[in-house]
């Protein structure tokens, strides 16, 4: 098969993304064999790729939004069967012991798993999914649009959640790519009013199309007090503007896996009258249940731009310059 690989973490400009071929996998126990019908880019693969994160295996390959057909099962899955489609996420597997995951809160468990970085992921032909950590595609999406909701949705759902949105309440959003464009529309369901933050006029265009009472540069301040922010761009600097964004009790919550560094906090203007920051740590399957769920009844719109497999490596490229709005994914041909 057909696979897109790295060995050694480099800017994207640099073709740190080899195109190979690589014997086709076989299914373990408990795991699904799935041809891969989409896979969509995260800002993930390519913090990885360029090495903001730490490599966790040579030659391995990126890409956990991944949907797929199933081809062969492996010993002991009865949840799906040959022919049907499922999705793979980042979370990939959890000890299923310890205190974290007797608790609900396995992506904090220790030794927990990701797809495109401890495992092959979805920038290749063909990729295994651990069937308990897979999740059924509702209908309403076709694949394109399916593949972002399982990451960028889902990963935008846990830190809308931690926000602790009040009902009716306005919400700032700092960075408007992947995820932040589909948690928009879950807020705004819910009867939130949106002030987006972004850098990219892409961005911008797409949070005024979808309803944003305000749209300003990232390190502007939201002309009202924000009842809650989440952080979206990788970038530390944005942070203490989001602390001032918000009033009393207000609550910011950062998204991303990667963060730059934070500059220094001042206490009174910055965290003082209960102000709180929080961090948003992969997710649990229930959040991905969860978000699937609610987004196919409230028919969010996933906004992608298309590349065919070939041009993987343009797609990571085109992410790190702003090139699209909404999410990026890879088609198969």
């Amino acid at each position: 098969m057909r696979a897109w690989t790295f060995d050694n973490p480099a800017p994207v400009d640099d073709v740190a993304l080899r195109l190979g071929t690589r014997p086709r996998p076989e299914p373990a126990g408990g795991e699904a064999l799935v041809r891969v019908r989409a896979c969509g880019v995260c800002r993930t693969d390519l913090h990885l790729v360029e090495g903001d994160l730490p490599p966790r295996r040579a030659g391995v390959t990126p890409g956990h939004q991944i949907v797929g057909e199933v081809i062969a099962l492996g010993a002991g899955v009865t949840r799906f069967s040959v022919g049907e489609r499922i999705g793979g996420a980042w979370l990939r597997g959890t000890c299923g012991q310890c205190s974290w995951c007797r608790s609900g809160r396995e992506n904090l468990c220790p030794d927990s798993r990701y797809t495109g970085w401890d495992a092959d992921g979805g920038f290749a032909e063909y990729a295994t999914l651990p069937a308990a950590y897979a999740y059924e595609i509702p209908e309403r999406y076709n694949d394109e649009q399916a593949a972002p909701l399982l990451c960028a949705g889902i990963i935008g759902y846990r830190a809308l959640r931690r926000a602790e949105l009040p009902p009716g309440g306005r919400l700032g959003i700092f960075g408007f790519g992947a995820s932040a464009h589909i948690t928009a529309q879950i807020a705004l369901a819910e009867g939130a009013e949106l002030y987006v933050l972004s850098r990219g006029e892409r961005g911008r265009r797409l949070a005024s199309e979808m309803g944003a009472v305000f749209v300003g540069e990232s390190h502007e301040i939201p002309p009202r007090r924000l009842d809650a922010a989440i952080v979206f761009a990788p970038a530390g600097d944005v942070v203490p503007v989001a602390l001032d964004s918000v009033g009393r009790g207000g609550t910011v919550a950062i998204a991303g896996i990667y963060l730059s560094e934070i500059p220094p906090l001042d206490y009174e203007r910055h965290l003082f009258y209960e102000r709180t920051l929080r961090s948003v740590t992969s997710n649990t399957r229930r959040d991905g249940e969860e978000l699937l769920r609610i987004a196919a009844r409230m028919d969010v719109r996933v906004h992608t731009t298309r590349y065919p497999f070939d041009a993987t490596d343009r797609a990571l490229r085109d992410l790190a310059a702003g090139s699209f709005g909404g999410a990026a994914v890879i088609a198969a041909e």
